[in-house]
């Protein structure tokens, strides 16, 4: 199995936004308290499930974000990773309007997701030719 690149700028746009999903998975698994920080989140006494937890998210967002990078040209790949970044966005629409999170970060994590799902979503679609 050979790694390539992709040429068409459409699947180079849904690469970079799995490629940058398995970033943020690597920075969010191996280093924890910083993205708590980032965040805004912080763990309680001496509990170490919230570590687990983001820990565990982290390499879901590493574990998919790589999937999409090693098999890139597939397009069902990309139909997954987008449909299910689209889940967490509409996820994060019912968290703010029924848990009281209308704030800044959850409205820039609400853009954030919504691109990522939406540039391989659109690529896979036909709407991202070059």
């Amino acid at each position: 199995m050979e790694f390539e690149f992709p040429t068409e700028f459409g699947e180079q746009l849904a690469f970079g936004a799995a490629a940058f999903t398995a970033f943020a998975g690597f920075v969010i698994m191996f280093a924890p308290g910083l993205a708590m920080r980032v965040f805004g989140l912080a763990p309680r006494g001496e509990r170490p499930e919230g570590f687990s937890e983001l820990r565990s998210m982290g390499g879901f967002y590493l574990g998919l974000g790589l999937a999409a990078v090693v098999l890139s040209p597939q397009p069902l790949i990309y139909t997954a990773f987008g449909a299910a970044f689209a889940m967490a966005a509409f996820a994060r629409i019912v968290s703010i309007l029924s848990d009281k999170g209308s704030t800044y970060l959850n409205y820039l994590l609400l853009v954030v997701q919504a691109i990522i799902a939406a540039l391989p979503l659109l690529y896979v679609f036909g709407f991202l030719q070059t």
